[in-house]
C-alpha cells in the first residue's frame, strides 16, 4: 500500500500527492524561475498541476519551471512546490536554496538561428542559474542582430528576419514584454555590432555593400539612425562593447579592432588587434575600464581563447583565458566585476568570468533553446554607464 505521507490538503488529503522535489531556481526581474521533479506518489489519482510559491507570489502550472511573477526585487527569497490532484494539494516542498531577483544588473539577449526567432531572454548578472523568458522582439530576427542598451532602455538593431527586416530597430525596458519599432537602420544588414553610453548607441559592421558602415540614435527618442562615419576596415559578424566615452568594435571577419568616440562623429580609429589570425562571430562586453572577447571562428575552426583590452589605451588583446569549449555565435553581457557569454553554436550554455582578474570560464545556466545561437545581448550595467 503506498504511504500517504505528502497529501493533507483538502476533503480526502491522504489520497493527494506526495510533494514535489524542489530543484534549481533563477532569478530575473520581479520574478524566479522555480524548477522541481513530479513525486512518484502521485496519490489516488493523477497530477493535475503543480503550484510555485516564491513568497507571497504564487503561480499554477502543468510541468516545470514555473515561473512566478511580481517578485520584490532586491530581496533574497526561497521557494516551495505543492502537486494538485482531484483529492488536493501535496505538502509543500523542501524550501529551495535562495535567490536574489533584480532590476539592475539585467542582462538580456534576443535573436537565433533556430527559425526567425522573437523571443528575449534575461538573467541576473550577479546570479547564477537558467536564463529567464523576457518578452518578445517585434519582428523575428534569424540571425546577427546588434544590441545595445542604457539604464532604462534595451535596442536591437537589424538581423536577418522575415521579408529581409534587417533595418529595423526594436526598443523595450527592463520590466519585459513585447517590444515597439524604434526606427530603421541606414541600411539593412545582419551580421552587426552596437555600443553605447548612457546617451547614445552606436551600430556598426554588416553583411551589405557598406560593411563599413557606423550609424548611431539617441537612445531616448525613437527614429531612424544617422550617419557617423566609417570603419577603419569593413567587416561582419563583430562586436562591440564601450566605456563611458569611447565605443570599441572588435573582430568580424578580421584581427582589427577599432574605435570611436561616442559623444561625436567621424570615422573609427585603429586601437589595435586580436590575438593571432582573423576573427568572426565572438561575443564582447565590458566594465568601465575592460574589454573582454570570446570565443569565434579561425578560419573554418572554432576557439575557446577569451582575450581583454583596456578601453582607453590602445593596444593588442592580451590572453584571458578559455571558455569551456571551443564555439561561435553568442554574445556577451557584463556587471562592473562579472561578464558573462550567453549562447553558443548549436548549444545553450552561458558561461561567466570575473572581469578584474584572469582565467577559465565558468558554468552559469542555460539559454532558451531557440536563442542558442547568433543571438545579441546587452544590460543595464556594462561599462559604457559607469
Amino acid at each position: 500500500m503506498p504511504r500517504r505521507t505528502g497529501g493533507f490538503i483538502g476533503h480526502r488529503g491522504l489520497q493527494a500527492p506526495d510533494p514535489p522535489t524542489i530543484g534549481t531556481v533563477s532569478a530575473g526581474n520581479a520574478r524566479v524561475s522555480v524548477a522541481f521533479t513530479a513525486p512518484s506518489d502521485v496519490g489516488d489519482d493523477a497530477i493535475t498541476g503543480f503550484v510555485a510559491q516564491v513568497g507571497t507570489a504564487g503561480v499554477t502550472g502543468s510541468s516545470s519551471p514555473i515561473v512566478v511573477s511580481g517578485v520584490s526585487n532586491g530581496s533574497e527569497v526561497t521557494a516551495q512546490v505543492r502537486a494538485i490532484n482531484d483529492y488536493g494539494t501535496s505538502a509543500p516542498s523542501a524550501d529551495s536554496s535562495g535567490v536574489t531577483p533584480s532590476s539592475s544588473g539585467t542582462g538580456v539577449a534576443a535573436g537565433g538561428l533556430s527559425g526567425y526567432a522573437t523571443h528575449i531572454d534575461h538573467i541576473v548578472i550577479a546570479s547564477l542559474g537558467n536564463a529567464l523568458e523576457f518578452g518578445d522582439l517585434s519582428v523575428g530576427r534569424a540571425n546577427g542582430p546588434a544590441a545595445a542598451g542604457n539604464a532604462s532602455r534595451v535596442l536591437f538593431a537589424g538581423g536577418f528576419g522575415p521579408s529581409d527586416n534587417s533595418d529595423v530597430i526594436d526598443f523595450g525596458t527592463y520590466a519585459g514584454g513585447t517590444f515597439t519599432d524604434f526606427g530603421n537602420l541606414t541600411n539593412a544588414r545582419n551580421g552587426t555590432a552596437g555600443c553605447n553610453n548612457n546617451t547614445r548607441a552606436v551600430f556598426a559592421m554588416g553583411t551589405t555593400a557598406d560593411q563599413n558602415v557606423i550609424d548611431y540614435v539617441t537612445i531616448a527618442s525613437e527614429g531612424n539612425t544617422t550617419d557617423f562615419g566609417d570603419l577603419t576596415v569593413g567587416r561582419e559578424e563583430g562586436r562591440g562593447l564601450a566605456s563611458t566615452t569611447r565605443g570599441v568594435f572588435i573582430g568580424g571577419n578580421s584581427n582589427v579592432i577599432d574605435y570611436v568616440t561616442i559623444g561625436s562623429t567621424g570615422n573609427a580609429t585603429d586601437f589595435g588587434d586580436l590575438l593571432s589570425a582573423a576573427t568572426t562571430a565572438g561575443g564582447a562586453c565590458s566594465n568601465a575600464t575592460r574589454g573582454l572577447h570570446a570565443g569565434g571562428r579561425r578560419s573554418s575552426a572554432q576557439i575557446d581563447v577569451i582575450q581583454y583590452i583596456t578601453i582607453d589605451s590602445a593596444g593588442n588583446a592580451t590572453d584571458f583565458g578559455d571558455l569551456a569549449s571551443a564555439t561561435r555565435y553568442m554574445d556577451g553581457v557584463a556587471s562592473s566585476s562579472r561578464a558573462v557569454f550567453m549562447g553558443a553554436q548549436s548549444a545553450n550554455t552561458i558561461q561567466y568570468v570575473t572581469i578584474a582578474s584572469t582565467g577559465n570560464a565558468t558554468d552559469f545556466g542555460d539559454m532558451s533553446n531557440n536563442l542558442s545561437t547568433s543571438n545579441a545581448a546587452t544590460s543595464n550595467s556594462h561599462g559604457g554607464l559607469s
